[in-house]
């Protein structure tokens, strides 16, 4: 008997346990091998070894459950982005006392925002009490929905020029007059924090050409893994999307090491 009819046979053996057995969802984390069986002799025995390992009656059942049917067992970990996160701002926090004690200098960030929406609202609004949180300096200019592109670019040349604004964030989505790009490109490389510059992403694509700055999210996902000391080398990922500010710079990062393919 193939390989193909032992696997078809054991999902439907776990299928047909969870339906009738389990009045909770359980998560089973395994690696199924499943060698060629020769003979239909070997295949019944795997049908019984499987039928054995039937999910317990739902009073037995717990959220912990973990079948084991001819599987190999593999371990899992859970990774806690909000210890991380945590983490990760407490030791911005210790940069940013010892910056201010050696050179009298307190990084700023300012942040753009045009128009009303709220999620978009929320994001700043987060972003300003991060800045609070590890002793960053904020600066925000909320502009009108109906604002020109040209009004735009007049608060982003001001902040480029100062020299208390050490990075620039435009909130995006832009309302739908406003040409995204041209005011992406505005914002100078050397603060362009999110990483959305040209340069920045043609640097990140380039061999031996390091971005000054990395897109956030993709940056947070790898910056998950190292710390839980997860090896990526010689993998193989799938990114579901190809956004610029997600999909494509997440693969470009991985592409370092492992083969990637992006999917919509």
């Amino acid at each position: 008997m193939a390989s193909a009819a032992a696997t078809s046979y054991a999902a439907a053996m776990f299928t047909s346990a969870a339906a009738d057995g389990c009045s909770r969802r359980v998560s089973i984390v395994a690696t199924v091998q499943v060698r060629p069986i020769q003979s239909s002799s070997a295949f019944l025995r795997t049908s019984r070894a499987i039928n054995s390992h039937d999910c317990v009656p739902a009073s037995r059942c717990s959220s912990s459950s973990v079948v084991n049917a001819m599987v190999t067992e593999a371990s899992a970990k859970v990774i806690d982005g909000k210890s991380v996160a945590k983490l990760v701002r407490e030791e911005i926090a210790v940069e940013v006392s010892r910056m201010k004690e050696s050179t009298g200098v307190v990084p700023g960030l300012a942040v753009i925002l045009v128009g009303d929406r709220k999620d978009s609202a929320t994001y700043v609004r987060n972003k300003k009490k991060a800045c609070e949180s590890v002793g960053i300096k904020s600066y925000e200019v909320h502009l009108p929905e109906d604002s020109s592109e040209q009004e735009v670019l007049n608060h982003i040349s001001s902040f480029n020029d100062d020299p208390e604004v050490n990075g620039i964030l435009v909130q995006l989505p832009l309302p739908s007059h406003i040409n995204e790009q041209n005011i992406l490109n505005a914002v100078c490389i050397e603060k362009d924090v999110d990483g959305f510059n040209p340069l920045n992403i043609g640097r990140l694509a380039m061999r031996d050409r390091d971005p000054l700055f990395v897109p956030c999210t993709p940056k947070g996902c790898i910056e998950l893994l190292h710390r839980y000391n997860v090896p990526i080398k010689g993998k193989r990922a799938v990114v579901i999307g190809r956004s610029n500010i997600v999909g494509m710079p997440a693969a470009l990062l991985l592409q370092v090491n492992i083969l990637v393919s992006c999917s919509n």
